[in-house]
């Protein structure tokens, strides 16, 4: 059954309508950002790149760092881009766009996210680095999707009963990463993490500058939250989209997270760019072993 336009929605050249990608402009290993500016910082160090298109927030370099053909992506921030760039990717992965068909072989890309990350725990200091092991979105993304077959209720319900969690906020999920992408990224320089993925960076991460939220305490909240050993280590933007979407459409992803704010102690990287690009060499590292 072909696909409607209004569905699969393509440009005129025929490339997928926010990225502006073609099917060949895709390595079966991605690493995704969220700074467009970082695709540079990370393809700077490929032996050739091939390809270097932009639309929107979306930029994408391809090319191959030792030998091996790996896309780099940027998403922008959030979850809701997360939604656009992930299941336009499977669509360049598994969908014929000219016949505007489902491809009866589904293709499983590798996704490796290279981001940043504030750490809620005392012990977990600026410039470490994080393989988010399991993520919990307060999102909501994954509601919108049949995912009940790989999201965790038992632990997102000891998290709303132990935090209070309002009902007025999106029920949160919890998803594991994929184990195998996990082991390979971990090492002795890694710390295995829990990462709880928001909305916002301002409010839904409990800063204050004008604008007042409802529970001060909401850090402390999930910084306090344990359920069988599971501890939430760090906040961000995107893991949860990242691991629930993976699940959803047959991928296999990791989350990378470098630590540049630790909100226990009030600390921020004086320098945010090398401890970004120790975590950008240290993965490539990984991808290429």
């Amino acid at each position: 059954m072909s696909l409607k336009a209004s569905e699969l929605v393509l440009n005129r050249d025929g490339s997928i309508y926010h990225l502006g990608l073609l099917p060949e402009d895709l390595a079966q290993t991605i690493i995704v950002v969220g700074d467009p500016g970082r695709v540079s910082k990370i393809s700077r160090h490929f032996d050739k790149i091939e390809v270097k298109k932009n639309k929107r927030e979306f930029f994408t370099h391809t090319g191959y760092f030792r030998g091996k053909r790996i896309t780099v992506m940027s998403t922008g921030m959030g979850t809701d881009n997360i939604d656009i760039a992930f299941t336009e990717l499977d669509a360049l992965a598994n969908i014929d766009l000219k016949g505007k068909a489902i491809k009866e072989n589904p293709v499983s890309l590798d996704i490796i996210r290279i981001g940043t990350t504030g750490s809620i725990r005392e012990n977990i200091p600026v410039g470490s680095f994080i393989t988010s092991e399991w993520a919990i979105g307060f999102d909501g993304l994954m509601h919108y999707y049949k995912s009940d077959s790989f999201l965790n209720t038992e632990i997102a319900e000891a998290f709303v009963e132990q935090t209070g969690w309002s009902s007025l906020k999106a029920m949160p999920y919890v998803v594991k990463g994929d184990e195998n992408l996990i082991e390979k990224f971990s090492s002795d320089s890694t710390i295995k993490g829990f990462t709880g993925t928001n909305v916002g960076f301002y409010g839904p991460q409990g800063r204050v500058l004008r604008a007042q939220i409802p529970d001060a305490e909401m850090n402390d909240k999930i910084g306090a939250f344990n359920y069988k050993g599971h501890e939430i280590t760090n906040l961000e933007m995107e893991t949860s989209g990242i691991y629930g979407l993976s699940k959803l459409l047959g991928h296999r992803s990791v989350s990378m997270n470098v630590v540049l704010a630790n909100r226990l102690t009030g600390e921020f990287a004086e320098d945010t760019s090398k401890p970004v690009d120790d975590l950008i060499r240290y993965s490539l590292e990984r991808i290429a072993k």
